[in-house]
């Protein structure tokens, strides 16, 4: 199809992406239920076999670089080596076939790049199936959350991404007659303006869960004109490259050279994405991950413009409730979710010295604790439901991280509840761990003032729910934080709660319970990250997001 009939193809789906990016409102451009998939069973059959047929072989993608099995790719939910091949490149190489495919993309029109990104998007959907298991046995995700998280949802922040991007490039207008009289002589001037591409973006991805990243990333610099090389983590490269290939399989289609879409592979002992982001070629960088490489990036990628999602410590705030069990629940699916692996999952639950007030009394600081293990083993220790929540743990160093934690408890506070892994159903052998769940004190800053990746939590008693909202917000504003939650029937209490956010720049959910995940983000509704904290410079997705992926350039003529 010609780049005009794909724009037309896809303009209904992106008129209606650009109206709900204004209106806030919910909105899917997908079904996120594999149910709900056109291709029924069938599709689903063909995406498990398709993903299975790929183990052990090599990965069919043209390029540069030698092919080489990526030992890192292991299965969390097997333990077994992925045994796929893939083609490693060097830096230059891959500079250079992205330098090389660039100018015609530079010069199409916006509309034209824009209907090849929704094209991109809607194929990628039709192979929703193949891409979860890829999720599924690298990251270590569930199907379920394989599927919407890493799918349907992570493609909705690549369209929103696309909308917002087509909408920036549209309020500039292509050409302007300019009158204006100079003593008695009057001067026209026809101009002309220029939206010019930034030049070559790399995107380096995250391990637990790349999609969410990598798509709004990849189709901002798509669209706006730039190339993208796309780095995932060594241990978490499949899904990745499955979408690098069905970029590369559209461009070709509609014209365009495969490398505007280009595949970096390393390996944990190998790495490259120092020499990516340092090379002399790279105008934009994309990168999530930790806080300490993430600082690096920012102060490394000079003279290209940076963007980075890291980490925090996400915060709970229980001052009050009417009846705690919803509370409780709430905060047990959220800690369970992906063995709490996501950038959104809460880790710092601050509680009054002297109990939680309820419509039943006061809930002492200790009780509070016992209960909240309580609902945690509720999931963690029923197999079905554990295997359906929690998924498996991505990385075995999160397990270790947890040891390391229990051991620096000695003396210290109190251990609620011991890390302990299920049985997954379908696969026994899974890496799994339970939630480790400690009570300290406000403080004992040194035990949670830092991110503890992964499936650890701290219930932090303070004097009462004002010191522990200062002590929660100053660390947002200092050491990162994407969102926070508080519980109140107290609405003055809230509302402090939301000031004291907004300043430390991180999102806040009050009094979220019921069958919505409490970290649940809404693409086209919520912003993911502020930028003004520590745990990130950039938002998905607002307009600076997209601002600084391209340029205006003008001449201008006696007309």
């Amino acid at each position: 199809m010609t780049t005009e009939v794909l724009f037309e193809k896809h303009r209904g789906l992106l008129e209606r992406a650009i109206v709900v990016c204004g209106s806030r409102e919910s909105w899917t451009a997908f079904p996120d239920a594999p149910a709900d998939h056109p291709g029924g069973e069938h599709a689903r059959a063909e995406g498990e076999a398709e993903f299975r047929s790929q183990l052990g072989r090599v990965f069919d993608l043209e390029g540069p670089g030698a092919l080489a099995v990526q030992t890192d790719e292991v299965s969390p939910y097997t333990l077994e080596p992925l045994g796929v091949s893939y083609r490693r490149a060097g830096a230059d190489e891959l500079f250079a076939a992205a330098q090389g495919a660039w100018p015609r993309w530079r010069d199409a029109d916006p509309a034209a790049r824009t209907g090849i990104c929704l094209e991109i998007c809607e194929r990628l959907f039709r192979k929703n199936f193949t891409l979860a298991h890829a999720a599924m046995h690298t990251a270590g995700q569930s199907f379920g959350m394989s599927y919407a998280g890493s799918g349907t949802n992570a493609l909705d922040r690549g369209i929103e991404a696309i909308a917002q991007a087509y909408s920036a490039m549209d309020r500039v207008a292509p050409q302007a007659e300019w009158t204006r009289r100079f003593g008695t002589t009057e001067v026209k001037l026809a101009k002309r303006y220029r939206l010019a591409p930034r030049g070559i973006a790399v995107v380096v991805a995250c391990a637990s869960f790349p999609a969410w990243n990598v798509y709004p990333a990849l189709f901002a610099s798509l669209v706006t004109g730039n190339p993208v090389i796309v780095k995932p983590h060594p241990t978490s490269v499949l899904q990745m490259a499955l979408a690098v290939r069905i970029c590369r399989e559209v461009l070709t289609e509609a014209g365009f050279s495969p490398d505007l879409v280009g595949l970096a592979v390393d390996t944990v002992a190998e790495p490259i994405t120092k020499q990516l982001v340092r090379h002399p070629l790279t105008r934009i960088v994309d990168f999530t991950g930790s806080a300490a490489f993430g600082s690096w990036v920012e102060a490394n990628a000079f003279p290209a413009i940076a963007y980075t999602e890291t980490s925090g410590t996400n915060s709970v705030l229980v001052h009050s409730a009417d009846d705690l069990q919803p509370v409780l629940r709430a905060l047990a699916g959220s800690l369970c979710l992906f063995s709490a692996q996501m950038c959104t999952s809460p880790q710092n639950i601050y509680v009054p010295r002297g109990g939680i007030s309820t419509a039943d009394g006061t809930i002492g600081a200790d009780e509070f604790a016992d209960a909240l293990a309580s609902a945690i083993q509720a999931i963690s220790t029923v197999p079905k439901r554990a295997a359906a929540v929690m998924g498996t743990v991505q990385s075995a160093d999160t397990l270790r991280l947890q040891e390391e934690l229990v051991e620096l408890m000695d003396g210290r506070g109190r251990v609620v509840l011991k890390p302990a892994p299920y049985e997954h159903p379908a696969f026994p052998g899974a890496r799994t761990g339970g939630p480790l769940l400690v009570q300290v004190d406000v403080g004992d800053h040194d035990l949670y003032g830092q991110e503890r990746f992964g499936p650890i939590a701290f219930v932090i008693e303070c004097d009462d729910a004002e010191q522990a909202l200062e002590q929660a917000s100053r660390d947002a504003r200092e050491h990162g934080a994407i969102t926070a939650f508080a519980y109140s029937s107290d609405d003055s209490y809230l509302d402090r709660v939301e000031e004291a956010y907004a300043v430390a720049g991180a999102a806040v959910s009050s009094n979220i319970t019921g069958p919505m995940p409490l970290n649940f983000s809404a693409a086209y509704s919520d912003y993911h990250v502020t930028g003004l904290n520590p745990a990130g410079n950039a938002s998905l997705t607002d307009d600076s997001f997209i601002a600084g992926r391209f340029r205006v350039t003008q001449s201008r003529r006696l007309a």
